[in-house]
């Protein structure tokens, strides 16, 4: 059996459940994103996007669905405690894939400004819904919008600054080898500024796969800062799509942190579609042991006087293995574009891998595009230089790394939060950081 066999055997058993548990909206999109995964499968790594994560081979073990949507013994909200000082967020939860309601942040969001079960709000927010995600094709998208049966909505009205930065812990939990299909949708209206902080984590020692699918739309003058953190384990494996629109002289930022993983492969869409528009991508990625992780990028620039800025760092030790591939497209008539991509890794041992492809498709003549790699070593000269100063060799490699990866995390605007990433950068590089400090799940 084909590793998508078993998804389309599962969707035709068991699409009268799905859809019972689950809203008219969502349901409404199934049928067609089953007609297109059967009609393409599982992309090979002959496919330009998925040449560095052979996709078939993760999605091929038979996990359990929990499409009765039945409680999880867990109460979040009690046993999580995140060591992250001063950051003050609006903290929610994600137990798998479902919204946890039964604890909701003490401090009220602003008149107007929700986050909550996107069912609950489907006929206000339906038109949204796959807009952004339903148009490519991919394969894991499509697999996403079959199976999911709720998501997270988060909506910020119409010249609404929301100061407080929303925090949404996604806990991953279960007894058995499980499959999260989760789904989010983010909207800022004209004039919106929001600020979110996802983090990643798996409460038990059992094997996960996780589908995310975000769609982000940030209309005229809206600002939306967006920051993902993986901690989770060896046995996770995290496949990632976010989808990004942005309307005239919208701001977003979007930054990638994969501290602790098993193999995670995020892929990122965005369309400056409004004029002046402008975006900020960041990743870092820490990796040792056989972990593999792959960000992939298309910035597509559609109209004119946009700005768009990329920086990825890696750090691969032992066996681990990277890839990014980043793709800038220019189409006719975005003239006045500003594109800057850049990807610099380091390969710690001589047993790790990375891969690395930046590139750049250009029909408008009055542009600014540059972009640029680089593969290699801690600086030899930079090691002889400290040791001769009386740092030991492990303590020099350390403090290189750690300098290395600051100027992806220096760039991120949420100080407190920026702050507390250079510590657990700084534990991660000494191999003190096996999970978020604090957390008792995780224990």
């Amino acid at each position: 059996m084909n590793s998508e066999q078993q998804y389309i055997d599962l969707y035709r058993e068991c699409r009268e459940m799905i859809c019972r548990h689950s809203s008219d909206v969502m349901n409404a999109q199934r049928d067609a994103a089953f007609g297109r995964f059967c009609a393409e499968g599982f992309p090979s790594k002959k496919v330009e996007r998925y040449k560095y994560t052979d996709i078939a081979r993760l999605m091929a073990p038979n996990y359990g669905l929990n499409l009765n949507r039945l409680d999880i013994p867990v109460n979040p909200y009690d046993a999580f405690r995140c060591d992250v000082p001063n950051l003050s967020t609006s903290l929610y939860f994600l137990v798998n894939d479902a919204f946890y309601d039964k604890a909701l942040p003490k401090t009220a969001l602003l008149k107007g400004v929700i986050v909550d079960s996107l069912a609950r709000h489907a006929d206000r927010f339906g038109h949204y819904y796959n807009r952004l995600a339903g148009q490519d094709g991919d394969a894991i998208t499509d697999l996403n919008t079959m199976l999911a049966q709720d998501g997270l909505l988060v909506y910020v009205p119409r010249g609404v600054r929301v100061d407080r930065a929303i925090q949404v812990i996604n806990i991953l939990r279960s007894d058995v080898d499980l499959m999260v299909n989760r789904r989010v949708l983010i909207v800022a209206e004209e004039g919106a500024e929001v600020t979110l902080l996802f983090c990643d984590h798996a409460a038990d020692d059992r094997p996960f796969l996780t589908t995310q699918v975000i769609e982000v739309f940030a209309e005229d003058n809206a600002r939306v800062n967006l920051y993902c953190l993986e901690e989770t384990h060896a046995k996770n494996v995290r496949l990632s799509n976010v989808y990004v629109d942005q309307q005239r002289a919208s701001r977003v930022s979007h930054n990638v942190i994969t501290l602790h993983n098993g193999t995670t492969r995020n892929k990122l869409d965005l369309t400056l579609s409004g004029e002046g528009a402008e975006c900020r991508l960041g990743g870092c990625v820490i990796a040792d042991k056989q972990q593999h992780v792959d960000n992939n990028t298309l910035v597509t620039h559609r109209a004119c006087h946009c700005t768009s800025d990329e920086r990825y760092k890696y750090v691969l030790d032992d066996e681990a293995t990277g890839a990014f591939a980043g793709k800038v497209y220019v189409a006719p008539g975005a003239q006045k574009t500003s594109s800057q991509m850049t990807n610099q890794n380091i390969c710690a041992s001589r047993e790790s891998r990375m891969w690395t492809q930046p590139m750049l498709e250009i029909y408008a003549d009055d542009v600014k595009c540059a972009h640029g790699s680089t593969v290699g070593q801690l600086n030899d000269a930079a090691l002889f230089y400290m040791r001769q100063r009386g740092i030991p060799e492990q303590e020099a490699r350390t403090l290189l790394e750690v300098a290395f990866v600051g100027e992806v995390i220096d760039a991120i605007e949420l100080e407190p939060l920026r702050d507390r990433l250079h510590h657990l950068v700084d534990k991660r590089f000494r191999g003190e950081l096996s999970k978020c400090e604090g957390c008792k799940l995780c224990k």
